[in-house]
Protein backbone atom coordinates (compact mmCIF):
# COMPACT_ATOMS: atom_id res chain seq x y z
CA UNK A 1 0.00 0.00 0.00
CA UNK A 2 1.96 3.37 -0.82
CA UNK A 3 1.50 5.80 2.23
CA UNK A 4 0.45 9.32 2.01
CA UNK A 5 1.25 12.63 3.55
CA UNK A 6 -1.39 15.24 4.83
CA UNK A 7 -0.02 18.98 5.25
CA UNK A 8 -3.09 20.77 6.83
CA UNK A 9 -2.31 24.62 6.11
CA UNK A 10 -4.34 27.62 8.01
CA UNK A 11 -6.68 27.63 10.85
CA UNK A 12 -9.34 25.70 8.32
CA UNK A 13 -7.30 23.02 7.19
CA UNK A 14 -6.06 21.90 10.58
CA UNK A 15 -8.99 21.42 12.40
CA UNK A 16 -10.51 20.00 9.14
CA UNK A 17 -7.47 17.67 9.05
CA UNK A 18 -8.08 16.99 13.31
CA UNK A 19 -11.12 16.08 12.77
CA UNK A 20 -10.00 13.50 9.95
CA UNK A 21 -7.17 12.03 11.99
CA UNK A 22 -9.79 11.16 14.89
CA UNK A 23 -12.11 9.81 12.23
CA UNK A 24 -9.62 7.18 11.21
CA UNK A 25 -8.30 6.42 14.39
CA UNK A 26 -11.93 5.89 15.64
CA UNK A 27 -12.43 3.69 12.19
CA UNK A 28 -9.56 1.77 12.56
CA UNK A 29 -10.17 1.06 16.50
CA UNK A 30 -13.58 -0.35 15.34
CA UNK A 31 -12.51 -2.24 12.76
CA UNK A 32 -9.45 -3.61 14.24
CA UNK A 33 -8.57 -5.19 17.55
CA UNK A 34 -5.26 -5.40 17.01
CA UNK A 35 -2.73 -2.78 15.02
CA UNK A 36 -3.23 -3.81 11.43
CA UNK A 37 -0.78 -2.69 8.58
CA UNK A 38 -3.95 -0.52 7.30
CA UNK A 39 -2.62 2.06 9.51
CA UNK A 40 0.87 2.33 7.69
CA UNK A 41 -0.02 4.50 4.45
CA UNK A 42 -1.16 7.41 6.96
CA UNK A 43 1.29 6.67 10.20
CA UNK A 44 4.73 6.46 10.53
CA UNK A 45 5.09 4.02 13.35
CA UNK A 46 2.77 2.65 15.85
CA UNK A 47 3.04 0.88 19.03
CA UNK A 48 -0.27 -0.53 21.40
CA UNK A 49 -0.23 -1.24 24.90
CA UNK A 50 -3.05 -1.86 27.33
CA UNK A 51 -6.13 -4.24 27.40
CA UNK A 52 -4.89 -7.10 25.25
CA UNK A 53 -3.08 -5.10 23.29
CA UNK A 54 -6.70 -3.50 22.10
CA UNK A 55 -6.64 -0.45 20.40
CA UNK A 56 -10.19 0.24 21.38
CA UNK A 57 -9.19 -0.64 24.50
CA UNK A 58 -5.66 -0.16 25.20
CA UNK A 59 -3.51 3.27 24.50
CA UNK A 60 -1.57 4.37 21.28
CA UNK A 61 1.74 4.99 21.66
CA UNK A 62 4.43 6.21 19.09
CA UNK A 63 1.61 6.26 16.54
CA UNK A 64 2.67 9.31 14.62
CA UNK A 65 0.30 11.09 11.54
CA UNK A 66 2.47 11.20 8.45
CA UNK A 67 1.44 14.77 8.54
CA UNK A 68 2.46 18.36 8.86
CA UNK A 69 0.48 21.06 10.66
CA UNK A 70 1.34 24.78 9.02
CA UNK A 71 -0.54 27.80 10.61
CA UNK A 72 0.98 31.45 10.88
CA UNK A 73 -1.50 31.72 14.16
CA UNK A 74 -0.88 29.09 16.68
CA UNK A 75 -4.30 29.06 18.24
CA UNK A 76 -6.10 26.18 16.66
CA UNK A 77 -2.60 23.78 16.46
CA UNK A 78 -1.97 24.77 20.22
CA UNK A 79 -5.76 23.70 20.41
CA UNK A 80 -4.85 20.00 18.90
CA UNK A 81 -1.63 20.07 21.02
CA UNK A 82 -3.64 20.18 24.25
CA UNK A 83 -6.52 17.72 23.07
CA UNK A 84 -7.21 14.40 22.79
CA UNK A 85 -5.10 13.48 19.68
CA UNK A 86 -1.92 15.84 20.88
CA UNK A 87 0.45 11.95 20.90
CA UNK A 88 -0.44 11.94 17.35
CA UNK A 89 1.16 14.62 16.21
CA UNK A 90 5.16 14.86 15.93
CA UNK A 91 5.40 18.38 17.34
CA UNK A 92 8.73 18.64 15.02
CA UNK A 93 6.71 18.23 12.45
CA UNK A 94 4.49 21.47 13.07
CA UNK A 95 5.14 25.18 12.30
CA UNK A 96 3.65 28.06 13.91
CA UNK A 97 4.06 31.93 13.88
CA UNK A 98 2.13 34.61 16.27
CA UNK A 99 1.07 37.32 13.96
CA UNK A 100 -1.24 35.84 12.04
CA UNK A 101 -1.47 36.52 7.54
CA UNK A 102 -4.45 39.29 8.40
CA UNK A 103 -6.61 37.77 5.60
CA UNK A 104 -4.20 38.81 3.15
CA UNK A 105 -3.18 36.63 0.43
CA UNK A 106 0.19 38.41 0.04
CA UNK A 107 1.16 37.95 3.85
CA UNK A 108 0.83 34.17 3.18
CA UNK A 109 2.25 34.10 -0.04
CA UNK A 110 4.71 36.18 -0.25
CA UNK A 111 6.03 37.22 3.29
CA UNK A 112 5.76 33.78 4.91
CA UNK A 113 6.37 32.11 1.95
CA UNK A 114 9.60 33.08 1.96
CA UNK A 115 9.67 33.20 5.35
CA UNK A 116 9.66 29.23 6.11
CA UNK A 117 10.10 27.87 2.27
CA UNK A 118 13.94 25.57 4.43
CA UNK A 119 11.87 25.14 7.00
CA UNK A 120 8.56 23.88 5.35
CA UNK A 121 10.70 21.82 3.00
CA UNK A 122 12.68 20.61 6.04
CA UNK A 123 9.20 19.08 7.03
CA UNK A 124 8.22 17.80 3.54
CA UNK A 125 11.26 15.51 3.01
CA UNK A 126 11.19 13.97 6.84
CA UNK A 127 7.58 13.17 6.28
CA UNK A 128 8.59 11.36 3.02
CA UNK A 129 11.78 9.97 4.32
CA UNK A 130 10.30 6.63 5.94
CA UNK A 131 8.19 6.13 2.28
CA UNK A 132 9.40 3.89 -0.14
CA UNK A 133 7.06 5.16 -2.71
CA UNK A 134 5.43 8.17 -1.52
CA UNK A 135 2.14 8.34 -3.42
CA UNK A 136 0.41 11.71 -2.97
CA UNK A 137 0.37 14.72 -0.64
CA UNK A 138 -3.22 15.16 0.28
CA UNK A 139 -3.42 19.62 1.16
CA UNK A 140 -6.29 20.85 3.16
CA UNK A 141 -6.68 24.87 3.15
CA UNK A 142 -9.40 27.47 2.70
CA UNK A 143 -9.57 30.04 0.14
CA UNK A 144 -10.35 33.09 1.88
CA UNK A 145 -8.31 33.75 4.75
CA UNK A 146 -4.39 35.19 4.50
CA UNK A 147 -2.70 31.42 5.40
CA UNK A 148 -4.56 28.96 3.59
CA UNK A 149 -5.12 30.81 0.44
CA UNK A 150 -1.49 32.22 0.07
CA UNK A 151 0.85 30.02 2.25
CA UNK A 152 -1.50 26.97 0.86
CA UNK A 153 -1.03 27.38 -2.36
CA UNK A 154 2.43 28.57 -2.02
CA UNK A 155 3.31 25.16 -0.78
CA UNK A 156 2.14 23.56 -3.91
CA UNK A 157 4.56 25.56 -5.79
CA UNK A 158 7.28 23.91 -3.50
CA UNK A 159 6.11 20.48 -3.82
CA UNK A 160 5.90 20.76 -7.66
CA UNK A 161 9.90 21.43 -7.57
CA UNK A 162 10.57 19.34 -4.70
CA UNK A 163 8.41 16.57 -5.46
CA UNK A 164 7.72 16.45 -9.14
CA UNK A 165 6.52 12.97 -9.19
CA UNK A 166 4.07 12.84 -6.54
CA UNK A 167 0.58 13.56 -6.82
CA UNK A 168 -0.86 16.97 -4.97
CA UNK A 169 -4.60 16.73 -4.45
CA UNK A 170 -5.79 19.66 -2.80
CA UNK A 171 -8.93 19.97 -0.59
CA UNK A 172 -10.07 23.52 -1.20
CA UNK A 173 -13.07 25.26 0.96
CA UNK A 174 -14.22 28.15 -0.61
CA UNK A 175 -16.11 31.01 1.06
CA UNK A 176 -19.55 31.85 0.71
CA UNK A 177 -20.84 35.02 -0.32
CA UNK A 178 -21.63 36.18 2.98
CA UNK A 179 -18.35 35.43 4.27
CA UNK A 180 -17.16 38.22 6.90
CA UNK A 181 -13.85 38.34 5.51
CA UNK A 182 -14.10 41.10 3.22
CA UNK A 183 -11.12 40.42 1.46
CA UNK A 184 -12.16 36.46 0.65
CA UNK A 185 -12.65 37.76 -3.54
CA UNK A 186 -9.16 38.69 -3.61
CA UNK A 187 -7.57 35.65 -1.79
CA UNK A 188 -9.64 33.55 -3.56
CA UNK A 189 -8.95 34.82 -7.25
CA UNK A 190 -4.93 34.80 -6.46
CA UNK A 191 -4.86 30.91 -5.21
CA UNK A 192 -7.14 30.07 -8.02
CA UNK A 193 -4.25 31.00 -10.17
CA UNK A 194 -1.75 29.29 -7.73
CA UNK A 195 -4.17 25.93 -7.61
CA UNK A 196 -4.77 26.55 -12.19
CA UNK A 197 -0.64 26.46 -12.41
CA UNK A 198 0.24 23.55 -9.41
CA UNK A 199 -2.45 21.12 -8.32
CA UNK A 200 -2.72 17.83 -10.08
CA UNK A 201 -6.64 17.99 -8.55
CA UNK A 202 -8.58 20.13 -6.62
CA UNK A 203 -11.89 19.07 -4.52
CA UNK A 204 -13.65 22.35 -4.42
CA UNK A 205 -15.99 22.46 -1.45
CA UNK A 206 -18.28 25.18 -0.87
CA UNK A 207 -19.13 26.74 2.69
CA UNK A 208 -22.57 27.51 1.84
CA UNK A 209 -23.32 24.02 0.98
CA UNK A 210 -22.30 22.65 4.14
CA UNK A 211 -24.08 25.08 6.29
CA UNK A 212 -27.01 24.35 3.87
CA UNK A 213 -26.45 20.24 5.03
CA UNK A 214 -26.38 20.87 8.35
CA UNK A 215 -29.33 23.29 8.47
CA UNK A 216 -31.10 20.15 7.17
CA UNK A 217 -29.87 18.38 10.33
CA UNK A 218 -31.34 20.87 12.12
CA UNK A 219 -34.69 21.33 10.38
CA UNK A 220 -34.83 16.97 10.73
CA UNK A 221 -34.05 17.17 14.31
CA UNK A 222 -36.55 19.87 15.28
CA UNK A 223 -39.20 17.47 13.08
CA UNK A 224 -38.86 14.90 15.00
CA UNK A 225 -37.82 12.91 11.89
CA UNK A 226 -34.74 11.42 13.81
CA UNK A 227 -36.29 10.52 16.66
CA UNK A 228 -33.74 9.35 19.15
CA UNK A 229 -31.30 8.38 16.76
CA UNK A 230 -29.15 11.67 17.29
CA UNK A 231 -27.71 12.14 20.61
CA UNK A 232 -27.94 14.96 23.22
CA UNK A 233 -24.27 15.66 22.59
CA UNK A 234 -23.47 15.16 19.07
CA UNK A 235 -21.46 17.89 17.02
CA UNK A 236 -24.49 19.53 16.04
CA UNK A 237 -25.99 20.11 18.77
CA UNK A 238 -23.94 22.52 21.46
CA UNK A 239 -22.85 21.23 24.86
CA UNK A 240 -26.52 21.92 26.87
CA UNK A 241 -27.73 19.68 24.35
CA UNK A 242 -29.92 21.92 22.30
CA UNK A 243 -29.74 22.44 18.17
CA UNK A 244 -27.91 25.53 18.08
CA UNK A 245 -29.68 28.21 16.31
CA UNK A 246 -29.69 28.52 12.47
CA UNK A 247 -27.48 31.50 12.18
CA UNK A 248 -24.69 29.89 14.20
CA UNK A 249 -22.24 28.19 12.15
CA UNK A 250 -21.24 25.05 13.29
CA UNK A 251 -17.84 24.89 11.73
CA UNK A 252 -17.23 21.44 13.67
CA UNK A 253 -20.13 19.71 11.84
CA UNK A 254 -19.33 21.13 8.72
CA UNK A 255 -15.52 20.32 9.16
CA UNK A 256 -17.08 16.49 10.00
CA UNK A 257 -18.48 16.39 6.72
CA UNK A 258 -15.20 17.71 4.90
CA UNK A 259 -13.20 15.05 6.74
CA UNK A 260 -15.72 12.28 5.85
CA UNK A 261 -14.91 12.96 2.36
CA UNK A 262 -10.92 12.39 3.11
CA UNK A 263 -12.44 9.11 5.05
CA UNK A 264 -13.66 8.09 1.92
CA UNK A 265 -11.73 9.28 -0.73
CA UNK A 266 -8.59 7.28 1.41
CA UNK A 267 -10.45 4.06 1.87
CA UNK A 268 -9.09 1.68 -0.81
CA UNK A 269 -5.47 2.85 0.53
CA UNK A 270 -6.41 1.88 4.76
CA UNK A 271 -9.07 -1.18 4.00
CA UNK A 272 -9.06 -4.00 1.60
CA UNK A 273 -11.61 -4.28 -0.86
CA UNK A 274 -12.31 -6.75 -4.47
CA UNK A 275 -11.81 -3.48 -6.51
CA UNK A 276 -9.92 -1.08 -4.85
CA UNK A 277 -8.84 2.26 -6.19
CA UNK A 278 -4.61 4.29 -5.90
CA UNK A 279 -5.17 7.92 -5.51
CA UNK A 280 -3.43 8.14 -8.66
CA UNK A 281 -6.29 6.33 -10.99
CA UNK A 282 -8.50 9.42 -9.92
CA UNK A 283 -6.16 11.86 -11.49
CA UNK A 284 -5.21 9.65 -14.29
CA UNK A 285 -9.24 8.55 -15.22
CA UNK A 286 -10.99 11.60 -14.46
CA UNK A 287 -8.62 14.31 -15.15
CA UNK A 288 -8.38 14.06 -19.35
CA UNK A 289 -7.17 17.99 -19.63
CA UNK A 290 -4.12 19.35 -17.18
CA UNK A 291 -6.11 22.66 -16.39
CA UNK A 292 -9.71 21.04 -16.10
CA UNK A 293 -8.34 19.03 -12.64
CA UNK A 294 -11.90 20.06 -10.50
CA UNK A 295 -13.64 17.35 -9.60
CA UNK A 296 -17.02 17.89 -7.68
CA UNK A 297 -18.13 15.57 -4.68
CA UNK A 298 -21.07 14.32 -2.72
CA UNK A 299 -21.43 12.32 -0.39
CA UNK A 300 -24.13 9.82 0.59
CA UNK A 301 -25.07 9.19 3.02
CA UNK A 302 -24.62 12.84 3.46
CA UNK A 303 -24.94 13.41 7.28
CA UNK A 304 -21.78 10.48 8.29
CA UNK A 305 -20.92 12.88 11.45
CA UNK A 306 -18.96 10.74 13.89
CA UNK A 307 -21.87 10.81 16.84
CA UNK A 308 -25.06 10.83 14.78
CA UNK A 309 -26.83 8.04 13.73
CA UNK A 310 -29.09 8.48 10.27
CA UNK A 311 -31.21 5.86 8.78
CA UNK A 312 -29.75 3.68 6.34
CA UNK A 313 -31.00 4.48 2.58
CA UNK A 314 -31.04 1.57 0.54
CA UNK A 315 -28.70 0.91 -2.21
CA UNK A 316 -30.38 1.99 -5.37
CA UNK A 317 -31.45 5.33 -3.44
CA UNK A 318 -27.99 5.88 -2.43
CA UNK A 319 -27.03 6.01 -5.46
CA UNK A 320 -29.57 8.23 -6.87
CA UNK A 321 -28.80 10.79 -4.09
CA UNK A 322 -25.24 10.79 -5.11
CA UNK A 323 -26.33 12.43 -8.45
CA UNK A 324 -28.95 15.25 -6.60
CA UNK A 325 -27.61 18.45 -5.93
CA UNK A 326 -29.07 18.18 -3.05
CA UNK A 327 -25.87 15.73 -1.77
CA UNK A 328 -23.05 18.32 -3.24
CA UNK A 329 -20.86 19.84 -1.56
CA UNK A 330 -20.40 22.85 -4.07
CA UNK A 331 -24.12 24.78 -4.42
CA UNK A 332 -24.30 22.82 -8.56
CA UNK A 333 -26.65 20.51 -10.25
CA UNK A 334 -24.55 17.70 -12.22
CA UNK A 335 -27.59 16.43 -13.66
CA UNK A 336 -28.05 19.41 -15.77
CA UNK A 337 -24.45 19.80 -16.91
CA UNK A 338 -21.54 17.95 -18.94
CA UNK A 339 -19.64 15.35 -17.23
CA UNK A 340 -15.91 14.64 -18.48
CA UNK A 341 -15.58 11.50 -16.06
CA UNK A 342 -16.98 10.27 -12.78
CA UNK A 343 -15.45 7.95 -10.13
CA UNK A 344 -17.83 6.00 -7.72
CA UNK A 345 -16.19 4.89 -4.36
CA UNK A 346 -18.46 2.59 -2.50
CA UNK A 347 -17.73 1.03 1.09
CA UNK A 348 -19.76 -1.46 2.53
CA UNK A 349 -21.42 -5.34 1.23
CA UNK A 350 -21.82 -4.03 -2.22
CA UNK A 351 -20.92 -6.04 -5.34
CA UNK A 352 -19.64 -5.14 -8.54
CA UNK A 353 -23.37 -6.55 -10.18
CA UNK A 354 -24.88 -3.52 -8.03
CA UNK A 355 -22.32 -0.93 -9.10
CA UNK A 356 -22.90 -2.02 -12.61
CA UNK A 357 -26.67 -2.40 -12.59
CA UNK A 358 -27.13 0.97 -11.11
CA UNK A 359 -24.67 3.04 -13.51
CA UNK A 360 -27.03 1.18 -16.29
CA UNK A 361 -29.77 2.73 -14.28
CA UNK A 362 -28.59 5.93 -14.36
CA UNK A 363 -27.01 6.66 -17.06
CA UNK A 364 -30.05 7.79 -20.01
CA UNK A 365 -30.23 10.70 -16.84
CA UNK A 366 -26.71 11.99 -17.06
CA UNK A 367 -24.84 13.47 -19.55
CA UNK A 368 -21.65 12.27 -20.85
CA UNK A 369 -18.90 14.20 -23.02
CA UNK A 370 -19.25 12.31 -26.57
CA UNK A 371 -16.54 11.14 -26.73
CA UNK A 372 -16.48 9.25 -23.36
CA UNK A 373 -19.87 7.83 -22.74
CA UNK A 374 -18.06 5.36 -20.81
CA UNK A 375 -16.03 7.26 -18.63
CA UNK A 376 -16.97 5.88 -15.10
CA UNK A 377 -14.08 4.72 -12.54
CA UNK A 378 -15.07 2.43 -9.89
CA UNK A 379 -14.11 1.20 -6.47
CA UNK A 380 -15.07 -1.30 -3.89
CA UNK A 381 -13.79 -1.23 -0.06
CA UNK A 382 -15.26 -3.80 2.21
CA UNK A 383 -15.29 -2.34 5.28
CA UNK A 384 -18.27 0.59 5.77
CA UNK A 385 -17.92 3.65 7.72
CA UNK A 386 -18.98 3.07 11.52
CA UNK A 387 -22.46 3.02 12.05
CA UNK A 388 -23.43 2.47 8.77
CA UNK A 389 -23.94 -0.87 6.17
CA UNK A 390 -22.71 1.17 3.17
CA UNK A 391 -21.53 4.31 1.63
CA UNK A 392 -21.06 5.94 -1.81
CA UNK A 393 -18.85 8.88 -2.65
CA UNK A 394 -18.98 10.49 -5.88
CA UNK A 395 -16.23 12.32 -7.62
CA UNK A 396 -17.08 14.26 -11.15
CA UNK A 397 -15.64 16.29 -13.52
CA UNK A 398 -18.50 18.25 -14.55
CA UNK A 399 -19.40 21.51 -15.92
CA UNK A 400 -21.90 22.42 -13.16
CA UNK A 401 -17.88 23.67 -11.05
CA UNK A 402 -17.91 26.44 -13.50
CA UNK A 403 -21.08 28.67 -11.73
CA UNK A 404 -18.44 28.74 -8.31
CA UNK A 405 -16.15 29.98 -10.42
CA UNK A 406 -18.59 32.57 -12.52
CA UNK A 407 -19.38 34.05 -9.19
CA UNK A 408 -16.12 34.44 -7.57
CA UNK A 409 -15.01 36.37 -10.33
CA UNK A 410 -18.64 38.87 -10.23
CA UNK A 411 -17.45 39.32 -6.74
CA UNK A 412 -13.48 39.77 -7.08
CA UNK A 413 -14.81 42.32 -9.85
CA UNK A 414 -17.18 44.63 -7.84
CA UNK A 415 -14.15 44.53 -5.21
CA UNK A 416 -11.55 45.81 -7.31
CA UNK A 417 -13.58 48.22 -9.58
CA UNK A 418 -13.60 50.23 -6.57
CA UNK A 419 -9.38 49.13 -6.09
CA UNK A 420 -11.11 48.69 -2.23
CA UNK A 421 -8.43 47.28 0.25
CA UNK A 422 -6.16 47.07 -2.78
CA UNK A 423 -3.32 49.03 -0.52
CA UNK A 424 -2.99 46.32 2.07
CA UNK A 425 -1.81 44.48 -0.78
CA UNK A 426 0.32 46.26 -2.66
CA UNK A 427 2.40 47.31 -0.13
CA UNK A 428 3.70 43.55 0.11
CA UNK A 429 7.17 43.12 -1.67
CA UNK A 430 6.67 41.72 -4.55
CA UNK A 431 2.73 42.60 -4.97
CA UNK A 432 1.57 44.60 -7.86
CA UNK A 433 -1.71 45.37 -10.19
CA UNK A 434 -0.82 43.16 -12.91
CA UNK A 435 -0.68 40.17 -10.10
CA UNK A 436 -4.60 40.71 -9.69
CA UNK A 437 -5.08 40.98 -13.50
CA UNK A 438 -2.75 37.79 -14.13
CA UNK A 439 -4.96 36.05 -11.90
CA UNK A 440 -8.69 37.17 -12.90
CA UNK A 441 -7.28 36.33 -16.63
CA UNK A 442 -6.19 32.70 -15.39
CA UNK A 443 -9.61 32.07 -14.28
CA UNK A 444 -11.64 33.32 -17.15
CA UNK A 445 -9.80 31.19 -19.20
CA UNK A 446 -10.69 28.63 -17.45
CA UNK A 447 -14.20 29.46 -17.51
CA UNK A 448 -13.95 29.73 -20.60
CA UNK A 449 -12.86 26.04 -21.59
CA UNK A 450 -15.89 24.99 -19.36
CA UNK A 451 -18.05 27.34 -21.96
CA UNK A 452 -16.79 25.48 -24.80
CA UNK A 453 -17.38 21.78 -23.47
CA UNK A 454 -21.15 23.09 -22.45
CA UNK A 455 -21.24 24.32 -26.35
CA UNK A 456 -20.78 20.46 -27.19
CA UNK A 457 -23.60 19.33 -24.63
CA UNK A 458 -26.56 19.30 -27.63
CA UNK A 459 -24.16 17.69 -29.92
CA UNK A 460 -25.11 13.92 -31.33
CA UNK A 461 -23.30 11.19 -29.50
CA UNK A 462 -21.95 8.86 -31.86
CA UNK A 463 -23.08 5.10 -31.82
CA UNK A 464 -19.73 3.35 -32.35
CA UNK A 465 -20.06 -0.45 -32.49
CA UNK A 466 -17.91 -1.99 -29.73
CA UNK A 467 -15.61 -4.41 -30.00
CA UNK A 468 -15.98 -8.10 -30.26
CA UNK A 469 -14.08 -10.60 -28.60
CA UNK A 470 -12.72 -13.49 -31.48
CA UNK A 471 -13.54 -16.79 -29.72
Amino acid sequence: VSPASLIAVGQCGNQIGCCFWDLALREHAAVNQVPSYNLFPFFLSFRVVGDGGSISKGKICSLKARAVLIDMEEGVVNEILQGPLRDVFDSKQLITDISGSGNNWAVGHKVFGSLYQEQILEKLRKSAEHCDCLQCFFIIHSMGGGTGSGLGTFLLKVLEDEFPEVYRFVTSVYPSAEDDVITSPYNSILAMKELNEHADCVLPIDNQSLFDIISKIDLMVNSGKLGTTIKAKSLVTSSAGAVKKRHQKPFDAMNNIVANLLLNLTSSARFEGSLNMDLNEISMNLVPFPQLHYLVSSLTPLYTLADVNIPTRRLDQMFSDAFSKDHQLIRADPKHSLYLACALMVRGNVQVSDLRRNIERLKPSLRFISWNQEGWKTSLCSVPPVGHSHSLLALANNTCVKPTFMELRDRFTRLYKKKAHLHHYLQIEGMEESCFMEAVSSLSRLIEEYNQLDATKCMPVEDLPRLSIAM
